[in-house]
């Protein structure tokens, strides 16, 4: 392979959840159709990046002009024609991804903080199923399920769409964002599978598009974040030193796409022994709740402290 066609790209989700919101740090890209939010994202200067990590933190403050603190190498990106300029000569475009938890901060001109379910409104069933699911989705998958050519190639599409969207009393599983996009990839009601025809995607169909695969990209990260929730205490990175048991519900809520029992998760929560009191009480409006912080001692007691994720029904 002739490596000199080859560039190395580092690219950032940086995550953030404000007002009960996760929400992901962007750039606008320009293409033939307008301005798309594009991740932080920027070649590997090979001379003077020591460490790709040093590299990608580099990108985001002068991209974006914040600091990160927690971050972790989250896939590689290597697909031929990701990139159209490959098409007409350029290199093959290598992006390694990343994912960031931070807590939000005013970011510089040109970054902006967009919603993630924005990208991927079908993930978020926090207030019974997403819309997009019962008028877009489900018609395409039931129509997709009679264009079966033969009975054994429609049970195979309706297992697909049952374990990937909840279909048929199967059971919603949180973590298997990356199926469910690939699967309304293949369909057709992911809009930037046009770019592979046209060169272009525009706005409609399922949720808002991004530059290039970057949809792609957040829709892994998210699939990521919600699995290390079930064993690594990561959702600490993104609340204050002290919060209370409900905000701490809220986030979580927030990140999975689902309500939570209340008196279940404080279970799960006291039984981990993921929080301690501080025995002081909040001063927000209403009824004074009792501060909580994370308790790093359990990092050491256990070798996978975190949240058991719920199925939905």
């Amino acid at each position: 392979m002739d490596t000199s066609h080859i560039e190395v790209v580092l690219e950032a989700v940086i995550v953030a959840v404000t007002d009960n919101e996760p929400r992901i740090l962007t750039l606008r890209s320009s293409n033939q159709d307008g301005a798309l939010p594009g991740l932080p994202s920027g070649a590997l200067d090979v001379a003077h990046d020591r460490t790709l990590d040093r590299g990608l933190r580099r990108w985001i403050r002068e991209q974006a002009g914040i600091d990160v603190g927690y971050v972790e190498q989250l896939y590689t990106f290597g697909d031929r024609y990701r990139h159209p300029a490959e098409r007409g000569g350029g290199p093959r475009v290598l992006s390694i991804a990343y994912l960031a938890l931070v807590r939000e901060e005013q970011p510089s001109t040109g970054a902006a903080w967009w919603p993630w379910y924005q990208f991927l409104p079908w993930e978020d069933n926090r207030e019974g199923e997403a819309g997009v699911i019962a008028e877009v989705i489900a018609p395409a998958l039931r129509s997709w399920l009679d264009q079966a050519e033969s009975d054994a190639d429609h049970r195979l599409r309706a297992e697909r769409a049952g374990v990937a969207f909840g279909l048929d009393e199967t059971p919603w599983d949180p973590v298997r964002v990356l199926e469910r996009y690939e699967l309304l990839y293949q369909l057709g009601l992911i809009n930037e599978a046009r770019l592979e025809d046209s060169g272009a995607v525009s706005a409609g169909l399922s949720g808002d598009p991004m530059v290039l695969d970057h949809r792609r990209i957040a829709a892994t990260a998210l699939a990521r974040l919600r699995g290390k929730l079930s064993y690594r205490p990561v959702v600490f990175e993104l609340l204050p030193e002290t919060f209370t048991l409900l905000t701490l519900q809220k986030l979580v809520e927030a990140l999975i796409g689902v309500r939570l029992h209340k008196q279940n998760f404080r279970r799960l929560v006291e039984r981990g022994g993921l929080v301690e009191g501080t025995g002081r009480r909040s001063r927000s409006g209403g009824r004074p709740a009792e501060l909580y912080r994370f308790r790093r001692e359990v990092l050491l007691e256990r070798p996978r402290p975190g949240f058991g994720l719920p199925a939905r029904g």
